[in-house]
Formats: structure tokens, C-alpha cells, sequence
């Protein structure tokens, strides 16, 4: 290799990394936060400023929402478990997502989640997750937020950040 192009492969690769490096890590503020307090069982990753709001949707459920900087909007279903079956949980979660008139496809999969695409027509795209943790007698499910419009970026962090 010429000593010319040889410094330019250099300049772009120092370049590259130099750029990488002054990013922000867009997790970087999340804190462990206790749901205890708050009727789940839990610790997640969230904002150290976010805002915890639980009710109690009858003697069966509760639901709990976190919201927060860097547009974190989670909401958290807590209920009695039906079944110990995760499997069984996450496809009842998938066949629920799908008949979503605006699902549009599954971006990742995992054994106790995936992340999945919402388009409301081809320029406007939407992000959301499901989460499912079984702990004892109680099903678990975590999501965005009902109201939230997350860019993949935002579910994929959100969703790393519930993971239990």
C-alpha cells in the first residue's frame, strides 16, 4: 500500500474510533430502581430522575408505570400467573402483538421477549417490546408505554434495561 493511502485508511480508522468515543452512552444515567415499593417484585434499570406510578386494576393486577429522561416510558403488568410456562406466556404475548392492525413485523427474538416494529403507514414507524419474567405466583409483563413513540434505538434500551 502507498504511503498516501496508507494515511488516509489511517486518518478515516483514527477518525472513526475518535467519533465512537465521544459519543454519549444513552444508558449511561440509568440507576438500579427497586419496584418492591411498589407491588412488583423487581429491580430495573431506569433513570435516576424517573417517576414510578403504580395502581391497582382490581384485587388481580396491578400496573405500574416508569417514565423518564431520554424518552424511557416503560409500563410494567404484574399478575397472578396462570401458568409456569414461559413459552406458552410469550407466544399468548406474540399472537396479542400480531393482531395489532398496525404490527408490521418482529425486529428480535429471545426466550422471554422480543422487540417488534409498528408502522401507522411507511413513514412513520414505532417501536415496542415485550418482556416476560415469572417470578413465583406472579406474571410479569414489561412494555413500553401505551402512549410512547420509541425509535428502535429507544425500545432496544428499554428493553435491556428490564431484563431480569
Amino acid at each position: 500500500m502507498k504511503p498516501d493511502k496508507m494515511k488516509k485508511v489511517l486518518f478515516t480508522l483514527l477518525s472513526v474510533v475518535l467519533l465512537w468515543s465521544c459519543q454519549t452512552d444513552g444508558g449511561s444515567n440509568l440507576v438500579e430502581t427497586d419496584l418492591m415499593q411498589h407491588g412488583v417484585p423487581v429491580t430495573i434499570m431506569a433513570p435516576d430522575s424517573a417517576t414510578v406510578k403504580a395502581r391497582n386494576m382490581g384485587t388481580l393486577m396491578k400496573d405500574v408505570t416508569v417514565k423518564g429522561e431520554g424518552n424511557y416510558d416503560l409500563q410494567i403488568m404484574a399478575s397472578s400467573a396462570t401458568t409456569s410456562d414461559l413459552a406458552r406466556v410469550k407466544a399468548e404475548q406474540l399472537a396479542t402483538v400480531k393482531t395489532n392492525r398496525y404490527f408490521s413485523r418482529i425486529v428480535s427474538e429471545e426466550e422471554k421477549g422480543f422487540l417488534y416494529e409498528m408502522a401507522l403507514d411507511t413513514n412513520n414507524l414505532n417501536y415496542n417490546f415485550r418482556y416476560i419474567h415469572l417470578q413465583g405466583d406472579q406474571e410479569i409483563i414489561f412494555s413500553a408505554g401505551m402512549a410512547s413513540t420509541l425509535s428502535l434505538e429507544e425500545a432496544e434500551r428499554i428493553y435491556e434495561a428490564v431484563k431480569q
